[in-house]
């Protein structure tokens, strides 16, 4: 081997051997690895739930559609719930991939959306039980006040979380513009339904005291939340006489329906009297006034303490709204006592979850927005529950995910597709590195801390 050689070869050593080097030393054009601990998926328990409620939702509707049978086909209800059902998966499994700090970004055009369609269903929408609540779009028929309630819980969430002091506590611009934001909602909201506007206010103060408001301020607050909605009552029955007037008067003259918002003022005076009535349930004749509440009584009479098993209730065929405002009487019939309470656990379980999830957060934002999301879902549920068993007057309230009904199902898939969001991607009990690194990604509205310390 001539000199040559051996310097080639050595020279090629030498190349082999800083090449190794090279390879396992780190590279400095190589990013350096996440501390962020990202998952490849949301929570098990929060997906566990939802695909339990869609499984009850599928079975209980099916059992409850015996009305529709008859005009659609043994399987034509289910068949349409179903293919909602698949959509809410499909937006579950799509959000669960978003970082959290997307709702913050989206919360203003989200509300702008909702309230521009409020108002016009509030003037030009389509009449539904006796109110007008729905506009078709595309063949598709929504119902803004869905995401109106979803809207405040954002808009409250973005809010609070910026608002928050050095300091434990949330400052009074971000009380006052929460509480402006919410009269606002529930301004829309009013004409189509009392019950609605309580639950948006019930989800926007639990959502205040999450945020660290003080109790004298919450107080404050409710204040002026009360004496608004009295002074609209009085203006009502201030109006409501002459209004009766004059609708009977258009109406003899040119046969054209009654105001509908004179219409909603009587329905709910009729019915908060008729629940405030002294008369048992039992010796009151049924009428087209009560059948509802009279048939879903019988409904959960008939169930008992195990029920009668799905696909054999008695009342679901006399029931009105027996796949939707009153499901739940067919639920506790189909699967009595037991049933029941177990549908009740199943969504207390999610708040608890959300709370657990919210508790590990560091940062203000996803702690506000994965309780807001579960508090609205479990207050719409409890409140569906509250009518159907008689604590709470008449009103149409959708049991999430379970009554048939696609603009429920959408928001409802929504909310857990925030919650599993952020249960994936925000730092929970994270290292400092992993704290610190979150902090520097996120933009300084979404720097604050977790405002109440779960």
């Amino acid at each position: 081997m001539n000199d040559n050689d051996s310097y080639m070869f050595g020279t090629a050593e030498a190349t082999t051997a800083g090449a190794a080097a090279t390879a396992s030393a780190p590279s400095a054009a190589q990013p350096a690895a996440s501390a962020i601990p990202y998952k490849r998926h949301g929570d098990k328990s929060i997906w566990g739930i939802f695909i339990m409620l869609c499984l009850v939702s599928v079975i209980e509707l099916y059992s409850a559609s015996s009305r529709e049978v008859a005009s659609a086909g043994v399987y034509g209800p289910i068949l349409r719930h179903c293919i909602m059902l698949g959509v809410g998966v499909a937006i579950v499994w799509t959000l669960e991939k978003v970082h959290y700090k997307w709702f913050f970004g989206l919360t203003w055009i989200l509300a702008g959306l909702s309230l521009l369609a409020m108002i016009y269903v509030s003037a030009f929408g389509e009449i539904v039980n006796g109110a007008r609540r729905s506009v078709s779009l595309f063949g598709i028929t929504l119902q803004p006040s869905e995401f109106i309630k979803m809207s405040a819980v954002l808009v409250v969430a973005r809010i609070m979380a910026r608002s928050q002091k050095k300091t434990i506590g949330v400052n009074n611009s971000g009380i006052i513009w929460s509480a402006l934001w919410v009269l606002a909602f529930g301004a829309v909201l009013f004409k189509q339904g009392l019950t609605n506007t309580i639950l948006l206010m019930m989800i926007s103060g639990a959502m205040m005291i999450l945020g660290g408001t003080e109790w004298k301020k919450l107080l404050v607050v409710g204040l002026v939340y009360s004496v608004i909605a009295g002074g609209a009552f009085l203006l009502k029955d201030a109006f409501s006489d002459k209004s009766a007037k004059e609708a009977t008067a258009v109406t003899a003259l040119t046969n054209a329906p009654e105001d509908v918002a004179n219409q909603r003022h009587h329905t709910w005076e009729a019915r908060v009297n008729r629940y405030l009535s002294s008369t048992p349930k039992y010796e009151e004749p049924i009428t087209a006034t009560n059948r509802q509440e009279q048939y879903s009584y019988m409904a959960q009479a008939n169930g008992g303490l195990i029920g009668v098993f799905p696909g054999n209730s008695r009342e679901t065929a006399r029931l009105p709204l027996a796949f939707s405002d009153y499901i739940f009487a067919i639920i506790l019939e189909d699967t009595g006592f037991i049933g029941g309470l177990f549908l009740l656990i199943l969504y207390l379980a999610l708040l608890a979850r959300a709370g657990v999830i919210a508790r590990k957060c560091h940062r203000a934002f996803p702690v506000l927005l994965v309780i807001g999301m579960a508090v609205m879902i479990v207050l719409q549920a409890l409140f569906h529950m509250a009518i159907t068993t008689g604590a709470f007057p008449v009103s149409g309230q959708p049991l999430p995910l379970i009554s048939k009904g696609g603009t429920s199902i959408l928001v409802t898939s929504i909310a857990f597709g925030a919650m599993l969001s952020v249960s994936r991607t925000a730092v929970q009990n994270g290292s400092k590195q992993a704290v610190k690194e979150e902090l520097s990604e996120l933009p300084e509205d979404l720097r604050a801390n977790n405002p109440v310390q779960f």
